[in-house]
């Protein structure tokens, strides 16, 4: 399937000189989301997972699913404050200022083997915190596995050492 017919792009959001890719076309069409998902599914194979860790708030779209093939838990990854319960964070960079993540901190148990996934690997900057989270909770990041990459911005230069795999490249 050629899926980057379902994304559509929407200039200058949200602000001027962004092309924001939306996937909500892929999203409503059964066939397009199904195909997607069991792509998703395939980069992952056979390996024995625990947890897939998903990204607020779009990787919150494919995260369950793949958890639900997979046999697996699904844990949310948030902005700060978004969480109610005992949590830990990490601060990060951003291309101007900082930005921070949260993760209940009972969510991953040492020794969890952890799929990463989120629907867009940018500057990976959210990517590389996430898996700082997972492995300080004792986890073992599997992949980061995103539906798609925006390759000119190098995300996966932060995330050097792990398994990375994108659905669809610009």
């Amino acid at each position: 399937m050629e899926f980057k017919s379902y994304v559509r792009e929407i200039p200058n959001f949200p602000k001027q000189g962004v092309s924001f890719k939306d996937i909500t076309p892929l999203l409503k069409d059964k066939k397009a989301l199904k195909a997607a998902s069991e792509a998703l599914l395939g980069f992952i194979g056979n390996q024995h997972i625990d947890k897939v860790v998903g990204m607020e708030s779009r990787g919150f779209f494919y995260g369950p699913i793949l958890a639900v093939a997979l046999n697996a838990g699904f844990v949310p990854v948030r902005k700060i404050g978004k969480l109610p319960h005992d949590k830990i964070s990490h601060t990060y960079d951003l291309e101007y200022g900082t930005d921070t993540l949260e993760i209940h901190s009972d969510s991953i148990e040492k020794g969890d083997r952890v799929v990463i996934h989120d629907d867009v690997l940018a500057t990976g900057g959210t990517a590389r915190a996430t898996c700082q989270l997972i492995e300080d909770l004792g986890g073992i990041v599997v992949q980061c596995n995103f539906l798609l990459e925006l390759s000119a911005l190098n995300g996966i230069s932060k995330l050097e050492g792990y398994t990375v795999n994108s659905l669809i490249r610009y």
